[in-house]
């Protein structure tokens, strides 16, 4: 395996793209608990064009019922990108201070229950502002949002093969 950039303009190009819209090659899990995971797994897959088709931990998508949990689940997600050691975008931990657009932000409760998704599409004078799916946003301030918790990742790259 080599390991390549993540292409992060890439990344938030498709955030900002398809935001406000539904890409129409992936099926919209609004009505399935939420699309905020599959949305942000687009955008990572547009900024690293690996996927890992390990059927057990693995990162993919091909169609309603064939992808991984890790594609639209948010606890399933945020497993594959922090433990990730094979083929695909892998991420480490960071502090708030830290985070780039095309970061992720996983969103949880006190209890440990991790529950939206959100990618970075700016930091502006100490604001970071962020796109998702099932409530729709682009550029909205992650200090709108109410919540107990929230797990900030840095892509840090992709494996290859």
């Amino acid at each position: 395996m080599k390991v390549v950039d993540y292409e992060r303009a890439s990344a938030i190009s498709y955030a900002r793209r398809w935001a406000l819209n539904r890409n129409p090659n992936y099926y919209n899990f609004d009505k399935l608990g939420g699309d905020c995971t599959n949305f942000v797994s687009q955008c990572i897959f547009a900024g690293s064009n690996q996927m890992n088709f390990s059927k057990i931990n693995g990162w993919y998508y091909n169609n309603l019922n064939d992808r991984s949990p890790a594609w639209t689940g948010v606890d399933f997600f945020y497993k594959f990108l922090t433990t990730n050691t094979g083929l695909g975008p892998y991420s480490a931990i960071i502090d708030k201070s830290q985070i780039m657009p095309a970061d992720i932000i996983i969103l949880g409760k006190n209890n440990g229950d991790l529950y939206h998704s959100l990618i970075v599409t700016n930091v502006f004078n100490n604001e970071i502002l962020v796109a998702s799916h099932t409530f729709d946003t682009l550029d909205r301030p992650l200090s709108s949002y109410n919540f107990n918790v929230a797990k900030y990742l840095k892509i840090k790259g992709v494996r290859t093969n």
